[in-house]
């Protein structure tokens, strides 16, 4: 069985499906001290696999924000949550993203895979493909990007 949003397989009886591997990831990642917290990666990823059910913009605006400051700007995980904080502080509206037909071919399923040893190199391959996936939104993100992070003082230590 395969999740119908991403195509991760899914183990056989597992009535969590996708949102339980993603569960399952997070314990991993939380628990890991590193200071780049790069369980902000694995929640902007499976955000923007899974936007067909996103019930806010803001979850699919969000994830794809924290991909573009991962994999086009440098930023750490870290500093890719405090711009979402940074971001969260103003009440507004966020554009709807019609999700693309493919997602990317990482999924939550391949950075469990991976296990520990590989899940740091896992993480980044599967951010990246979801940034990917979504090329022609790349502009619009950007300019959101550009019109209220950048020009409202954001930056990397946010």
């Amino acid at each position: 069985m395969r999740c119908p949003a991403c195509g991760a397989g899914l183990r056989a009886g597992d009535a969590a499906g996708c949102l339980g591997l993603f569960h399952e990831l997070s314990v991993a990642t939380l628990s890991d001290r590193d200071a780049t917290f790069p369980h902000q990666l694995a929640v902007d990823a499976y955000a923007a696999q899974h936007a067909g059910s996103a019930p806010k913009p803001l979850t699919t605006a969000f994830a794809l924000i924290g991909l573009y400051l991962v994999c086009e700007r440098g930023f750490t995980g870290r500093e890719a949550q405090r711009a979402h904080m940074f971001l969260g502080r103003r009440r507004q509206e966020w554009p709807r993203f019609r999700p693309p037909a493919d997602v990317g071919p990482i999924t939550v399923a391949d950075v469990l895979a991976a296990g520990e040893g590989g899940r740091q190199a896992a993480l980044r391959r599967w951010a990246a493909a979801a940034w990917a996936a979504w090329r022609d939104q790349h502009q619009t993100v950007v300019e959101l990007v550009r019109e209220r992070f950048d020009s409202r003082g954001g930056h990397r230590g946010v």
